[in-house]
This record gives structure tokens, C-alpha cells and sequence, in this order.
């Protein structure tokens, strides 16, 4: 009975440790995570000169790292709103299953973690932009603008923008057009992206007290605003091909996706239910993933990495 009993113990705390494990991790919100890490990552091997494969690693890890940090001190700070919606009640904080004030600690461990090894082991202007990344998504974002104004997605989608200049910046330790435009086609993504979502999460905004874009101005101004962003994207999507980042295999596939883009997004102006804002919202995501990959692929030929 006693050997049972022991046996019953150890199970029972290896499944608590496992959860709790699990718990910290979704506060570092991974699906974004895995976002920033594969655009941080496509900076770092589009940027012209070499990086010894060990500092890349670290360069990527941190970047991974300074993400979940900002991702969790965001959920800190928006835990009673998070409460109230239906798409993030079930989060660690709100749920009960970590306290407040052990999820911020975790973050700002991380976040200044995160910082300081990018600095000391692979860049000091990668670190910088880091931080700027990073206060930006806390104080610009999440504390200012979020609750304030329905342009919380235009002006804080700069947060998840840096990354490709932070890859850049690790390699060649300094900003460049070429990295800019990277910034610049993430950061008008990012609207029509999350706007796609606030269409059928509208009434979900509204109760939590949050001024998204279709609360605010309604839906037919949320579309007009998605289908303006999505057209400003195309320009922007081939424009590595004509700094001479990626080859034309790239520029023109670019291209026939940005179109697909737009097509979706006109599928939104004339669509009244959800089923079209859905769908651009998981195209949304297959879009971009798409783009970088490609830059991956055809970059490498122009540099010969």
C-alpha cells in the first residue's frame, strides 16, 4: 500500500509540474511566438555577411524569448479584460491557474534575459532593437493605445514588426532600407490581419470595453479599411525583388499572393456573414508565412547563402 501510495504521489506531482509547465508556456503566447521567430529568422539569412551558426541560434532564441516575455506581461496586464471574452477566458491567468504577479515577474525575467545575452553574445544594435520591440508591444501597445483608440492594431502592430530588422541587425549590426521594407510589409499586414479577426469577434471587443475598429466605426468601415491595407501590401510585397533582396521568383509570387489577398478581402466587402472574415483571417496567416518562405528559397540564390 505504501509503495502504491508513493508511486500515486509521484504520478500526481509529475502531472501538476507538467501542467503548470504548460501553463507558463501559453503565456508566452506561441502562436505569435512562431510568427516572430520564422520573420526574425528570415531577416537574419536575407541580411548580406555571416553569422556564425551558434550566435544565429542565439540570435533566434532571443528573439523567441523577448516575444514570450512581451506576450506575458501583456497577459498580466490585460487579465481582467481577458476574463470577460470568450477567446481568452480559458488563459492561464484569468483561469487561476498563475498568479498575477508570478506571470509578471516571469516576463520581465525573460525580457531582460533575452536582452541581455542578444547584446553580449551577438549584437548590440540587434539587443536595442530588441527592447524597442519589446517596450513598444508592453508600454506602447498594451497600456496605451489597446483601450484608447481604434488604431490600437495600426500604430501597435510595429511591435510584431521588428523582428526581421532585429535578424538584420544580428548579422550586419546595423538598420538598412532592406530590413525597413521587411518592417514595413508586417506592420501593413498586420491591420487587415487582425481587423479579418475583429469582424467576427466584434461582440467579444464590445463586452471587454475594448475600442476595435469594427466597435467603434462599424463593419463596413472595418472592410473599407481591410480591402485599403491589402492593396497598400502589394507594392510592398514585391519590393524585396527590387532592392535586389530576393530574385523575381519571389517578386512574382509575391505578387499573385498579394492578389489572392486582395481577392479575399473583397470577398469580405460583399460577404455579410462571418464565413468570409474567417477565411481571410486563416489566409491572413498562410500569406505571410508564404511570403517569407519564399524569401527564404530565393534570397538565398541572391547571396548565395
Amino acid at each position: 500500500m505504501a509503495e502504491t501510495a508513493y508511486h500515486l504521489e509521484r504520478s500526481n506531482g509529475s502531472q501538476f509540474v507538467d501542467t503548470e509547465l504548460a501553463d507558463y508556456l501559453k503565456l508566452l503566447k506561441p502562436r505569435v511566438m512562431s510568427l516572430v521567430v520564422f520573420s526574425g529568422l528570415t531577416g537574419l539569412l536575407l541580411a548580406p555577411g555571416t553569422l556564425h551558426p551558434i550566435l544565429a541560434i542565439v540570435a533566434v532564441l532571443c528573439i523567441a524569448v523577448g516575444s514570450g516575455a512581451a506576450g506575458a506581461i501583456n497577459m498580466w496586464y490585460d487579465r481582467d479584460i481577458d476574463a470577460v471574452m470568450e477567446r481568452t477566458k480559458l488563459r492561464p491567468i484569468p483561469n487561476g491557474r498563475i498568479a498575477p504577479g508570478d506571470a509578471l515577474g516571469f516576463g520581465i525575467v525573460l525580457a531582460v534575459g533575452s536582452v541581455a545575452i542578444m547584446g553580449l553574445t551577438v549584437s548590440i544594435p540587434a539587443a536595442l532593437i530588441l527592447t524597442v520591440a519589446i517596450l513598444f508591444y508592453v508600454f506602447v501597445y498594451t497600456i496605451w493605445l489597446k483601450r484608447r483608440t481604434p488604431q490600437n492594431i495600426v500604430i501597435g502592430g510595429a511591435a510584431g514588426a521588428f523582428p526581421p530588422m532585429i535578424g538584420w541587425a544580428a548579422v550586419t549590426g546595423s538598420i538598412s532600407l532592406e530590413s525597413v521594407v521587411l518592417f514595413a510589409l508586417i506592420f501593413f499586414w498586420t491591420p487587415p490581419h487582425f481587423w479579418s479577426l475583429a469582424l467576427y469577434r466584434a461582440r467579444d471587443y464590445e463586452k471587454a470595453g475594448v475600442p476595435m475598429l469594427p466597435v467603434v466605426a462599424g463593419k463596413r468601415e472595418t472592410k473599407r479599411q481591410i480591402i485599403i491595407y491589402t492593396l497598400l501590401l502589394l507594392p510592398l510585397a514585391v519590393a524585396p525583388s527590387l532592392l535586389g533582396v530576393t530574385g523575381w521568383l519571389y517578386g512574382i509570387s509575391s505578387l499573385i499572393l498579394g492578389l489572392l489577398f486582395l481577392a479575399a478581402a473583397v470577398s469580405v466587402w460583399l460577404d455579410d456573414t462571418e464565413r468570409a472574415s474567417r477565411r481571410m483571417f486563416t489566409f491572413s496567416i498562410i500569406y505571410l508565412f508564404l511570403l517569407f518562405t519564399l524569401m527564404i528559397v530565393d534570397g538565398s540564390t541572391v547571396f548565395g547563402a
